[in-house]
């Protein structure tokens, strides 16, 4: 950014600022009513301004207490997915099993013969003399 555009930015600024001082001090708009009584002069903008304040501090307490609500919501349903996710897996690992039973039975053959000769192997070993 060049030096013309930061000083017209620092002036908007200051102006806006200024604009912003004026409107509360010599303001007609300012004024509150509560339970019919009207405040209006630098009563009514202290007023407005407090009232003001405590509403955007309550609204903040508020959105915190919702974030932290969702959070813990939002973790309990990621649980709760996750969870749903692994019981259709399984559920779906039980339906699919009978149906892969023909494909195991030449693969327990398989581990069948390869483990008999193994397993005679360490039996002569446990029956030879030390």
């Amino acid at each position: 950014m060049n030096i013309t555009a930061k000083k017209l930015i620092l002036t908007l600024i200051v102006l806006l600022f200024a604009v912003a001082v004026g409107q509360a001090l010599f303001g007609d708009g300012m004024h509150v009513n509560i339970d019919g009584d009207e405040f209006d002069g630098p009563l009514g903008a202290v007023l407005s301004v407090l009232f003001g304040g405590a509403g955007l501090l309550l609204a903040g307490v508020i959105m915190t207490a919702v974030a932290m609500f969702l959070c813990v919501l939002f973790a309990g349903l990621g649980i709760v997915a996750v969870a749903g996710v692994a019981l259709a897996a399984a559920i779906a690992v039980a339906l699919v099993s009978p149906l892969l039973l023909p494909l195991l039975i030449p693969f327990g053959l398989y581990w069948f013969f390869v483990s008999r000769p193994r397993k005679l192997r360490t039996q002569a070993a446990l029956e030879q003399p030390v």
